[in-house]
């Protein structure tokens, strides 16, 4: 077994620059890092030496953004995640709860500021993004989607 320590903590310092909370990024990368199919929140806070809470909080939030989901574990008593497949494309997606949430905030905050108000104005570029970025994500999401398919596909000819 390779040790990956390093690395999963250069993909943690990556992705809280990138604006993620530091146990989120910590979580991510063990749950990218793992070598089995799926982790228990106990198993996380274990191998991070951080609070179980800080793991529930980061589980929470991956789940919300459709990164990681619950598995079933037969057999065992404790919740089992993993990273979901097409996670990526997910984090890209309407199926984001997070992104979802931006784009109903950002309407929701015109129609409390008024038509012709400066917040108006910001929070309409705000959801105008959002809502060019449905429109237009499912297309790239089915180009990326038969761009894997067709690597993998290749892959294994040879």
């Amino acid at each position: 077994m390779a040790d990956t320590t390093e690395a999963a903590e250069h993909l943690a310092l990556v992705l809280s620059q990138g604006g993620l909370q530091k146990a989120t990024a910590r979580v991510l990368a063990a749950f990218m890092f793992a070598d089995q199919d799926s982790i228990t929140a106990p198993e996380l806070a274990e191998r991070l030496g951080i609070s179980s809470g800080a793991v529930s909080g980061a589980i929470k939030m991956l789940s919300t953004v459709g990164l990681i989901e619950r598995v079933p574990a037969p057999g065992s008593r404790r919740e089992h995640y993993r990273v979901r497949e097409g996670a990526w494309a997910t984090l890209m997606s309407s199926q984001n709860g997070m992104v979802q949430a931006m784009f109903e905030a950002a309407d929701r905050g015109i129609a409390a500021a008024g038509d012709g108000s400066h917040a108006a104005r910001r929070l309409q570029e705000m959801r105008d993004f959002y809502s060019f970025m449905f429109r237009e994500m499912p297309a790239l999401i089915e180009r990326w989607r038969t761009e894997r398919v067709d690597r993998t596909t290749a892959g294994s000819d040879g």
